[in-house]
């Protein structure tokens, strides 16, 4: 923070009151260190993560469905832990230093996983491809998995949202490049990914996963040091409060109030008209003509008391912004689910297309392989490209037609993503065809690789790298935008979950798909050898529902109405 903060009487920086960036339009010299600590916190996670099916597969001996199903329920935790630290940077901590005490918790975690990989006694024993790994062994990896899950929890959600408040949404300059830092930030997460599924997946299968898992944990050290390296520079905002209390207060006086008629002239509903407000730092929210049962909330009586020098009991009265705080968040729940299935089509890089690419010719010249695992990198190329691609060209282009400032409206942007998904999924779909019609024609059965090579699947990654640059940084800047100015962290968490109940659902998928298609006595989709499945009629599963999430989508996308926040605040 700088001499020329305002502080509160907390201490506090009020971002309000505190002046431009006269050098640069927003605080983007803060920016670059959450940037900085951004990329070497995702190098950390996806190098530890995008290979994990293989060194559960090869470790700790677990079959096929089994290293899928632990990958998809660990990762769909690292997505719904945020809900925790959302609500600690919300209520109280504020997103500073909910980030500084989780990150203390994922260093020990990426530390004890090394240990785990590299220490007698706590890594397995193996001789040749077999490992024999203890109860305890096991036990010490999964707390350490599940510690670096609990951590993310006060990173994630609160990363992104902390990045977006060095900008000034009262200054228009400020509030276009605030569109451009989302940008950045997905692209420098995926400057990350990219160092993690190339050269930290080679070296996990080729030096050791005690390297393999250790350049991550010093990877997360520098992220930290970057993150606290930034703190003088740092625009804060105050924490709002419980903004479930600030829930739960509509909820229960629009239920007291359920008989009491809403006025016609909604300019006699409650609001309050100085800083003495529940929800300091808030824009009020105007109101709207939707889900009108909760304005009953803000109606009041004399009993009330609003007007005397008394603050009325909030349990019974509840301003308009509190209200349509209520229902920005009820409105921005159906967009939220259709991102479920769009997150179980991401989630299957780090599952099935590593276990497809495993059945392939990994051979890049006479004497170098390329993991499975390293096609990712794909994924993130394309990130690489599009990212900038959509920032400098397609928005403009866009903008010749559409006349929105952005190119696309957000959900627009989403859509298109949606689409793109289901392509990957036909994409990855076509290719086992073509695998297990190559294997069924030479009798390739039980030959461990078949002779085709494994940079086939190329156009599956990128294609879902193109759908990521629309959806997934689409969603950060629509639950960004949409969400109440209190309750940031949270809907930057809910946006998460989506992904957290993507890797649910596909371990829900996987597991019904197994049982049904096991019946009987057969092999099923997803056996241990693949050669011997259908794992094509599972990608034709994810398209076929992926279409439909898309269906289901227009009808929401048309239903939603923008949040409209006034230019005054509480």
């Amino acid at each position: 923070m700088t001499e020329e903060d305002i502080y509160t009487q907390d201490g506090t920086v009020d971002i309000r009151k505190r002046p431009a960036n006269k050098k640069e339009t927003g605080n983007w010299k803060a920016c670059r260190f959450i940037l900085g600590n951004e990329c070497c916190e995702r190098l950390a996670y996806y190098g530890m993560g995008t290979n994990l099916v293989n060194y559960l597969e090869k470790n700790l001996n677990q079959g096929n469905v089994a290293a899928a199903n632990s990958v998809t329920n660990w990762s769909g935790t690292c997505y719904a832990t945020p809900l925790l630290g959302a609500f600690l940077a919300d209520a109280y901590l504020g997103r500073y230093w909910t980030i500084a005490s989780f990150v203390i918790i994922y260093v020990f975690g990426m530390t004890l996983l090394t240990l785990s990989a590299s220490v007698p006694g706590l890594k397995p024993s193996c001789q040749g491809d077999v490992c024999n790994p203890t109860t305890g062994q096991t036990v010490v990896f999964f707390i350490a998995l599940y510690m670096i899950a609990l951590g993310t929890g006060g990173i994630k959600p609160c990363v992104s949202s902390f990045g977006a408040d060095q900008f000034d949404e009262s200054d228009d300059a400020e509030k276009k490049r605030k569109s451009s830092f989302f940008n950045w930030f997905y692209f420098s997460i995926n400057v990350g990914a990219m160092i993690a599924s190339s050269v930290l997946v080679w070296i996990q299968m080729n030096v050791g996963w005690g390297w393999g898992f250790g350049v991550p944990t010093v990877a997360m050290v520098i992220a930290v040091m970057f993150f606290f390296a930034g703190s003088k520079y740092y625009r804060l905002q105050k924490p709002g409060g419980s903004p479930i209390t600030r829930i739960l207060q509509v909820i229960v006086a629009a239920f007291k109030k359920s008989k009491v008629k809403v006025p016609d002239d909604k300019s006699l509903l409650y609001e309050v008209e100085d800083a003495e407000s529940t929800i300091k730092g808030s824009r009020k929210l105007e109101h709207t003509d939707k889900l009108t049962f909760f304005d009953k909330a803000a109606v009041y009586s004399e009993s009330d008391n609003p007007k005397t020098s008394s603050p009325p009991n909030p349990w019974r009265l509840c301003t308009v912004t509190q209200v349509e705080e209520l229902k920005a968040l009820i409105r921005l729940l159906p967009v939220w689910a259709s991102g479920i299935v769009f997150a179980t089509v991401y989630s299957q890089m780090s599952t099935m297309f590593v276990l497809q690419g495993n059945t392939m010719d990994q051979h890049m010249g006479p004497h170098f392989t390329i993991p499975s695992a390293s096609l990712s990198l794909f994924d993130t190329l394309s990130v690489l490209f599009w990212a900038p691609i959509y920032d400098q060209f397609i928005v403009p282009f866009a903008r010749k037609f559409t006349g929105h400032e952005r190119g696309f409206t957000q959900l627009q942007r989403m859509g298109i993503g949606l689409v793109i998904s289901v392509f990957s999924m036909i994409t990855a779909g076509i290719l086992e065809v073509v695998r297990l019609n190559y294997v069924r024609t030479h009798n390739l059965y039980d030959q461990e690789t078949v002779p085709m090579t494994i940079f086939w699947q190329v156009p599956q990654y990128f294609l879902v790298g193109c759908a990521e640059v629309f959806t997934f940084i689409g969603q950060l800047e629509f639950f960004y935008d949409q969400a109440p100015d209190a309750m940031r962290s949270l809907c930057s968490a809910l946006s998460l979950t989506t992904v957290a109940l993507g890797n649910y659902l596909s371990t829900l998928l996987v597991t019904v798909v197994t049982s049904v298609t096991t019946s009987g006595g057969r092999l099923g989709w997803i056996p241990d050898n693949l050669n011997r499945g259908h794992l094509d009629y599972f990608y034709w599963l994810l398209a076929i529902l992926s279409l439909l999430n898309f269906l289901v989508y227009l009808l929401i996308s048309k239903w939603y109405t923008y949040k409209k926040a006034a230019g005054n605040t509480l």
